[in-house]
């Protein structure tokens, strides 16, 4: 009887059979479907997978890199040339950064106990002695009054509001951070940088426009608090509290007209940032819009406001004093 062709064809599709039962093998592929046997390979990690939280965290960790870097290269300045015998001296005194001290030769300024005394002090440290012209000396200095003598500090190296919330992580105490909003005089941002050395805090914020920098006179009004305590700046720092916000700190502003008193104040253990505003004008509009509460100091009524850097203090005082 013939093979049914139904049953054949089957047969075939199934594979050749030999005359004992056994299959045979079937014809290969080609390598038409190679493609798909390969697969789609390895797995990618977390941070390079398109939508994974990790890969978002990851492009949020290189921007904040990038800001940070642009926000260093936009701090660079010139050195600063300081100039007069009392200043130099204290400088020198307050061991703040310098690279060379610069004297007129045949002044007779060289024969002044504080000339000589910078000069001994700039030879303890090893730094180089300049001796320049006069006429040269005044070009340097741009006409101002040198009285012969010039110090010249190097340009200051920010940290980035974000390497303060570091610094605070590694001491192992909630995160206490000053940010001043548009200060001017170089005196109080000093005398800030040292009452927040004093308390413990972990840094000061300052903006990059419209407000001083760590100039030599910071320097040596900070005592020398300025070699301990880094010192950020912010190209925009309503944006940097907000970023402070969102590490978990509350943001504390201090105003004469603020809506709670210092002394009623119960959260002063826990992270935050202190805002402080600038002589006279006080916190500007959007720094203020990010605090999330502003106190005020109470004071004599006759008394119109404290100096900046003595408001401070005490705010800084009671933070210290809570976190005991």
């Amino acid at each position: 009887m013939g093979a049914d062709p139904l049953m054949a064809g089957n047969s075939q599709r199934r594979g050749r059979t030999s005359g004992a039962g056994k299959k045979t093998a079937t014809a290969g592929t080609g390598g038409k479907n190679r493609r798909s046997l390969a697969g789609r390979g390895a797995t990618p990690p977390a941070e390079k997978r398109t939508g994974h939280p990790a890969q978002r965290r990851a492009q949020a960790d290189a921007r904040r890199r990038t800001e940070r870097d642009r926000s260093r290269q936009r701090a660079d300045e010139a050195p600063e040339l300081l100039l007069g015998r009392n200043p130099v001296v204290e400088a020198l005194r307050a061991q703040i950064p310098a690279t060379a001290l610069y004297v007129v030769t045949g002044d007779s300024a060289r024969t002044d106990e504080r000339v000589a005394e910078a000069v001994q002090l700039a030879a303890d440290r090893g730094l180089p002695l300049l001796e320049v012209g006069k006429a040269e000396f005044d070009r340097m200095s741009n006409g101002a009054l040198h009285q012969g003598i010039g110090l010249q500090v190097p340009p200051y190296e920010y940290a980035h509001p974000d390497d303060l919330l570091d610094v605070a992580r590694d001491s192992g105490r909630p995160p206490l951070v000053v940010a001043m909003d548009g200060v001017t005089d170089p005196r109080n941002l000093g005398a800030v940088v040292r009452s927040a050395a004093a308390f413990a805090a972990h840094g000061v914020v300052v903006p990059q426009r419209r407000a001083v920098g760590m100039t030599a006179s910071a320097w040596r009004t900070s005592a020398g608090a300025a070699a301990r305590l880094p010192v950020a700046r912010a190209v925009n720092l309503a944006r940097a509290l907000a970023s402070y916000q969102d590490a978990g700190l509350m943001t504390v502003g201090l105003a004469g007209d603020g809506d709670t008193d210092l002394h009623d104040f119960d959260g002063f253990a826990d992270p935050l940032a202190l805002v402080v505003g600038a002589e006279g004008t006080g916190l500007s509009r959007l720094v203020r819009e990010r605090c999330d509460v502003v106190l005020r100091i109470p004071i004599a009524r006759d008394t119109e406001s404290l100096n900046v850097s003595v408001a401070a203090g005490i705010a800084l005082y009671a933070a210290a004093a809570a976190r005991r």
